[in-house]
């Protein structure tokens, strides 16, 4: 892809990105080491180094401890974690889970969550529930005004990253008396708050996400993020960055996959020739490296689109960026798989972990189903 679009600065920090991911895991054993053999996604080791380096507020405003970079920056990295396979799955919840913070929280608020992040704290943020998936708006957690509070209770599911967190944005119901869409309040929680559990839901691709259950969970007023009864509204505000978040990360996991497997077909000998002169295999990953080509060129656009005009929703382009990447990381999970073999699927080689992890993409964040229905509604439809 071109670099025009890059400063040397910014060039220079990816490069960065990449030794640092060839120094402390860029073998196996040592990916293993960090992550219980893959049981994990988050190396708590690798996160302090890293917060030590500054990269983690990579897209904090300076006044709170960050670089003050914009979404460019913030993808540069994101696609960088992904590529070198650097388990930090607590930066990009983190990073999805600042946005509330940055735009409506108070400054107390500001200073400790956004400070936090800069410097090697998780923030996770919990909007699911057993009921409620892609229908956000009919979540059921209450949280009632009790004397200078509020008293939450009810269940959150499929929280990522929520077990290795200092603090949870959680989504709650503060009014029912109108539309499913109103009514609905953020609380930034501390994690060690009497009243929230946190539970960890078993899932092919590790310990990831968790349930939370909340019983009379107390928080104090001030730690409401925005105003009462507005959090639709400000939910609705993050979704530009939400899925550039996800769409760098599945952009830096295809080309990841992408190289993996090239190097397989060349080296991997069948018939008396490298399986990658066979046409049926070079077609395929010339149609793999343009589709990954255009998740790039799809994911910059809008990242520079976002910091141009950080205010300003774009529905249309945040749904394909979101729903182009993770099509094609699991397009290019799934058939990487298919050309290695067998040894696609033994846990000796990296592809059946990408294959585990790759194929939620088009889940979290908003199902490829939803996309589609937001990129309709942009026209119309």
């Amino acid at each position: 892809m071109a670099t025009d679009i890059f400063s040397p600065e910014q060039l220079a920090f990816a490069e960065a990105v990449r030794d640092f991911a060839k120094r402390e895991c860029g073998t196996r054993e040592q990916r293993d080491a960090l992550t219980e053999n893959g049981a994990h996604a988050h190396s708590a080791e690798l996160y302090s180094k890293v917060a030590d380096l500054g990269w983690l507020g990579v897209a904090v405003p300076e006044e709170y401890g960050g670089s003050g970079g914009g979404a460019v920056d913030m993808c540069l990295f994101l696609e960088e974690i992904a590529y070198g396979m650097i388990p930090l799955a607590g930066f990009s919840i983190s990073a999805i889970s600042a946005g509330p913070y940055e735009r409506f929280g108070s400054e107390e608020l500001k200073a400790e969550v956004l400070s936090g992040i800069a410097s090697g704290a998780v923030a996770a943020i919990a909007m699911s529930e057993p009921g409620s998936g892609s229908d956000v708006g009919s979540l059921t957690c209450a949280a009632e005004r009790s004397g200078d509070g509020f008293v939450l209770n009810g269940q959150k599911t499929w929280c990522s990253e929520a077990h290795i967190a200092d603090t949870i944005l959680v989504v709650a119901r503060t009014d029912r008396s109108g539309s499913k869409h109103s009514g609905l309040s953020m609380f930034s929680i501390p994690t060690d708050t009497p009243g929230m559990e946190i539970s960890g839901i078993p899932t092919m691709g590790g310990r990831i996400v968790n349930d939370i259950f909340l019983t009379d969970c107390r928080v104090p007023a001030e730690r409401v993020v925005g105003d009462v009864d507005n959090g639709w509204v400000q939910l609705m505000s993050g979704l530009n960055i939400e899925r550039l978040i996800i769409a760098a990360g599945s952009l830096g996991s295809a080309r990841r996959m992408f190289d993996d497997v090239l190097a397989y077909v060349k080296e991997r000998k069948q018939f008396g020739s490298p399986i990658g002169s066979f046409q049926s295999i070079k077609h395929r990953l010339a149609d793999l490296a343009t589709e990954i080509e255009l998740v790039r060129l799809l994911t910059y656009d809008v990242a520079v689109k976002t910091d141009a005009n950080p205010g300003v929703m774009l529905p249309r382009e945040a749904s394909m960026v979101k729903l182009k990447a993770t099509e094609v990381a699991k397009q290019m999970a799934l058939e990487g798989m298919q050309m290695m073999g067998g040894y696609g699927y033994a846990s000796e080689y990296d592809m059946e972990a990408h294959v585990r992890r790759n194929l939620v993409g088009t889940i979290v964040g908003g199902t490829s189903e939803i996309q589609r229905e937001v990129i309709a509604m942009t026209y119309g439809l």
